[in-house]
């Protein structure tokens, strides 16, 4: 459901793909001009976690690359699969990926009560938080540089 507002031009709503497309051309456009880079400096990046004995995905990781940076958008591994290592082997295979597109440097957010201490654990240093988070809850945002791969 929408809500014109015809007086200042403008219409509020729920999720609108068209306009996230625009905007997104629109800021790509923007950000590219900024920075000197081209949409071939960006890309897409997923691992999925598989259970060997069953084939169901227990977790996952979404990112995206970009000019040399990794951007982590999201780790979860099922409640049943937490502590057995999962989230430690989906982070390294997207940081291994992001190597291997020519990123040196990555960045993540967790709220205080998701797992900031996991991303401390693997070399994540603190660069910020953001106050506000429902339940009293700061998000916490990290930087790391991505040494190359000895590999």
């Amino acid at each position: 459901m929408s809500h014109d507002h015809e007086e200042t031009g403008l219409t509020v709503g729920g999720r609108d793909p068209d306009l996230t497309k625009l905007l997104d051309r629109g800021l790509d456009a923007y950000n590219f001009a900024a920075t000197g880079t081209t949409a071939a400096d960006q890309g897409e990046l997923s691992v999925r976690a598989l259970d060997p004995a069953t084939g169901e995905t227990v977790g996952g990781l979404t990112a995206w690359t970009w000019g040399g940076l990794l951007g982590i958008d999201m780790l979860w591994v099922h409640e049943e699969h937490r502590g057995d290592g999962w989230g430690s082997r989906l982070l390294r295979a997207a940081e291994a990926e992001a190597r291997r597109r020519g990123c040196d440097r990555a960045v993540v957010s967790s709220f205080t009560f998701q797992a900031p201490d996991f991303y401390r654990r693997h070399g994540y240093v603190e660069t910020g938080r953001t106050l506000g988070i429902p339940g009293g809850a700061q998000d916490v945002h990290f930087h790391k540089s991505l040494a190359p791969d000895a590999s």
